[in-house]
């Protein structure tokens, strides 16, 4: 993918509110930007408080985890409750207009949790790393991401894939969902990934063969453009830990999840 803007320092606020419903095109939490006038948060305050929000942990191999009784896991609970129940209802609406209902999601930091990249690298990107990182294809999931994947899937709506990763990390993508236990449809008709060399023809208006300029928002907006208008589904939810990964529209709901360790504008 990776991230074209990497801010550790994100906003403390976001830290702990940043799990928030993004719902109705709106977002509820709050988000500091790097245009302040005044002294910035302090960074090394500013990594112990997301190593609470975590609940960051090193386990028997050296990795790094989030506690599954943290305030980060807490959030995703409340999130995963609200998502189930609209889902529920999305899809039950959608059976009765005749409508085919689908849910998108991000990948990384949805579904796949990178923080013990961001740990061991302190926060900053490097595109050979990052590309080493996410082709071992053992990231773990970010909590209940893959039993919400499966449950949309059980209500009879459609599930895809909308991620920055490369088409050349496809493979690794792949591999690490299934072993998440998100083995839901993984091929690449619902799975959408860059490919700059050879972008398809809705993203006409910012990427030809050889020449990308689209922006996040574009990319992702396009893409889900292009489910509703041309693979004739509804996108009743759209899943993202990014502002970029929501905006720009089709999706009737959109959900926030949170991640404070990064952004992308």
């Amino acid at each position: 993918m990776h991230k074209p803007l990497r801010i550790a320092a994100i906003a403390a606020a976001c830290a702990v509110t940043g799990a928030a419903l993004y719902g109705a095109g709106a977002a509820t939490a709050g988000q500091s930007t790097a245009n302040s006038t005044h002294e910035p948060y302090n960074i090394g305050l500013l990594v112990k408080d997301i190593d609470t929000y975590y609940g960051t942990t090193a386990d028997a191999n050296g990795v790094y985890q989030a506690s599954s009784d943290s305030p980060y896991a807490k959030d995703l609970a409340r999130i995963d409750s609200a998502a189930r129940k609209y889902i529920d209802q999305a899809a039950r609406k959608a059976h009765h207009r005749g409508e085919k209902a689908a849910v998108v999601f991000d990948i990384d930091d949805t579904l796949l949790l990178s923080l013990d990249y961001e740990k061991r690298y302190n926060y900053t990107y490097n595109a050979t790393t990052w590309a080493d990182y996410v082709n071992k294809a053992d990231r773990p999931g970010v909590f209940g991401s893959a039993e919400l994947v499966q449950y949309a899937e059980s209500k009879g709506v459609e599930v895809f894939y909308n991620s920055g990763l490369s088409e050349a990390q496809r493979t690794a993508a792949v591999a690490n969902l299934k072993k998440i236990g998100a083995d839901v449809n993984l091929d690449a008709d619902h799975m959408f990934l860059k490919d700059k060399a050879n972008p398809p023809a809705y993203l006409s208006s910012c990427a030809t063969p050889g020449t990308w300029t689209c922006t996040t928002v574009q990319y992702k907006s396009g893409t889900r453009k292009h489910i509703e208008d041309d693979l004739g589904y509804e996108i009743v939810a759209n899943f993202g830990d990014q502002y970029s990964d929501l905006d720009g529209g089709y999706a009737d709901r959109t959900y926030k999840i949170p991640n404070p360790t990064y952004f992308v504008s």
